[in-house]
């Protein structure tokens, strides 16, 4: 894996944010301010972009560089805690030109713990991470058996994660606000977990 298998990675999850950019924004203004699917398709857009061009071979760089070009389109609480990912991995990928699957595998799940890190949160509190965590976890497990059969399983895994938070309640954000009434509610930001693997997914396919 090297910048431009990195490039079509985020291409994938460009062209699945903006298909479900309408549905993001519905979910989230069940209990939140109704942008996430304006924050994420432009946020990914702009990485998609820079990466297609980039000259840059690190892929520490070129992650570092997408984090912060994340930032600036997507101003969002989401968006800075997709940053905080971004700036993980590129840390775990500093100085790497071309990585295996499994080393680019331990990269995303350092990038989901610098999440949990900065964002203070975890599993089981109705966040991207209920669909993030799973999905890392399950990469690395399969990461031995080939792109395809890895990222479906991680996909899957991601999915049912998401779902699992209509049973919680929400206790970050504005949501919190909604106390137990956010129990049954889908979380979007869930979703979007799920959406960054489907879209992986989707360029391998």
């Amino acid at each position: 894996m090297d910048r431009s298998a990195l490039a079509r990675g985020f291409t994938g999850i460009s062209a699945v944010m903006d298909v479900n950019k309408d549905y993001l924004i519905q979910l989230d203004q069940q209990n939140g301010d109704g942008d996430l699917g304006i924050s994420m398709s432009d946020g990914y857009r702009a990485v998609s972009a820079y990466l297609a061009s980039a000259e840059e071979t690190d892929l520490g760089r070129l992650l570092l560089k997408s984090a912060s070009l994340f930032n600036e389109a997507a101003p969002s609480s989401l968006g800075t805690i997709t940053s905080f990912g971004l700036m993980g991995m590129a840390k775990a990928l500093k100085g790497k030109t071309e990585v295996s699957l499994c080393e680019m595998a331990d990269a995303i799940s350092a990038g989901v713990n610098e999440i949990m890190i900065k964002a203070k949160s975890k599993p089981g509190e109705k966040t991207i991470l209920d669909a993030l965590v799973p999905a890392a976890e399950t990469l690395k497990a399969h990461c031995g058996e080939g792109g395809q059969a890895a990222f479906q399983a991680a996909a899957e895994a991601a999915r049912a994660g998401s779902e699992s938070t209509r049973g919680m309640r929400s206790v970050h954000g504005r949501a919190a606000y909604y106390g137990d009434k956010s129990i049954g509610i889908l979380d979007g930001g869930s979703v979007v977990g799920a959406l960054i693997f489907k879209g992986i997914l989707d360029t391998l396919d």
